[in-house]
């Protein structure tokens, strides 16, 4: 019992107990000291971090879980490779822990855990791992949804079921589940005992943009009329309220489903929908009227926000954004202009000419954050979603690091350094102890 203590008690981030500390000869002691000394000036072993950071995910204390999370996603975040042979080792044991932080843990751990996931699903890569992730966690996700009403919390679940659904969805259908389970976050299916709660705005936003990303990888055709309907309707109305990220995720969406021809598709559909009856050709023309005049209503609500004067507290930074994204759709819906953008990855160039693909980009890009340049680079999945082929010079040494790669993996405040240091003062804790025994027997020997 005593041992199983200091073990927990030990175990607060990556420490684990070692049993061998007995006394060896003088040959061992060198060889050991010689290990820590060159473990402290050379590369720490990632590999037995990670393997103790596994562990510590099923320590009870929440905190600790959440560090060990921490660690896990930087790792991921800054070596790729690594990380690729971190997940054929403990794939299923990473997955499944994960799975249990979003049932059991803290608004933080569920974040951290739901993100986690996530980047597991693109180091994996579409194929047989990709398709457990997405079975497995879908209920979890969805059953984490209902617990409390975090902001945070329910957008690390929305972009974690986008991406999953992404990588592991291979039927529409799938994919419009998810879609389905993220709308009724902000137009809920309300049941007799059931009240409807009004989400925040972050909340909205959040759902709008993990949606839209979706949207992206369908047929605008699988979607029935209706639902093209309500989120048309809903899309348009966000463009009228105060939340800016709210106006900005609904204009993307929009500039996606009017790239799609699917509300051309709609109304065209709506006109043709008839049984013969007086009565169906009437609601087809009432159908068909409705969408045209709600695709005016756009069309104006945009022009307007492409020239909206800033007022009172308003962030110069988020107004501008504001206005070019509009400027960028109302161009699209007058002359059906696509935003053509570039941006350089390590010296290379990396170009959208769609919206779909320019919205599939920002968000994993957001998604990805300080490890975007580094999947870009090494991650084949999104070089082929993106049509990116980098330079190999520019994968080579670290002197081709963005600034922030560089602090991120060398900052001393880094969860991966601060594990790294946590390893490397247990190797030294672990050979003073066995240096302290030698010595002792050494002195007792004499003595006798």
């Amino acid at each position: 019992m005593g041992k199983r203590k200091t073990q927990r008690k030990n175990a607060t981030m990556l420490d684990s107990d070692d049993d061998n500390s007995s006394v060896s000869s003088s040959s061992t002691m060198r060889s050991d000291r010689m290990s820590v000394s060159a473990s402290e000036e050379a590369e720490f072993n990632k590999d037995s971090l990670l393997d103790e950071t596994v562990d510590a995910l099923y320590e009870k204390r929440g905190s600790t879980r959440e560090k060990a999370l921490a660690v896990i996603i930087e790792a991921f975040n800054s070596n790729l490779q690594q990380g690729q042979q971190f997940v054929e080792r403990k794939f299923a044991t990473l997955l499944h822990q994960c799975l249990n932080s979003i049932k059991k843990g803290s608004s933080k751990e569920i974040s951290l855990a739901s993100h986690t996931i996530g980047l597991l699903a693109l180091t994996v890569g579409p194929g047989d791992n990709a398709r457990e992730i997405l079975e497995e966690s879908m209920i979890p996700l969805s059953q984490a949804f209902k617990s409390g009403s975090d902001p945070s919390k329910t957008a690390s679940l929305l972009e974690c079921m986008a991406v999953i659904t992404f990588v592991g969805g291979n039927d529409p259908e799938e994919t419009e589940k998810s879609m389905q389970i993220m709308w009724q976050l902000v137009h809920p299916k309300l049941g007799s005992n059931v009240v409807a709660v009004k989400p925040s705005a972050a909340v909205i936003t959040a759902v709008v943009s993990a949606w839209s990303f979706l949207l992206t990888t369908m047929d605008g055709w699988r979607l029935s009329p209706k639902l093209w309907q309500e989120s048309i309707t809903y899309l348009s109305s966000l463009l009228d309220k105060d939340d800016r990220s709210a106006r900005i995720a609904a204009g993307e969406a929009l500039a996606v489903i009017f790239e799609m021809g699917s509300l051309e598709k709609f109304a065209a559909e709506t006109k043709g929908f008839s049984d013969g009856s007086v009565s169906e050709g009437n609601k087809s023309k009432e159908g068909f009227s409705y969408i045209q005049g709600l695709k005016g209503k756009i069309l104006n609500q945009v022009r307007d926000l492409s020239v909206e004067a800033g007022g009172k507290g308003s962030a110069k930074k988020d107004l501008n954004n504001q206005r070019n994204l509009f400027k960028d759709v109302l161009e699209f819906l007058e002359d059906g202009y696509s935003p053509n953008t570039s941006m350089k990855i390590g010296g290379d160039l990396l170009q959208t000419s769609s919206w779909s693909q320019l919205i599939q980009l920002n968000f994993l890009r957001c998604f990805l954050a300080g490890g975007f340049t580094k999947h870009m680079q090494e991650n084949e999945f999104l070089q082929d979603i993106f049509g990116f082929t980098p330079n190999k010079r520019n994968l080579l040494g670290s002197e081709h690091m963005s600034y922030g790669e560089k602090r991120m993996y060398k900052s001393p405040n880094s969860a991966l350094n601060k594990a790294r240091t946590q390893l490397l003062n247990k190797q030294r804790m672990l050979s003073a102890g066995r240096n302290f025994g030698h010595y002792a027997v050494n002195v007792g020997d004499e003595d006798s």
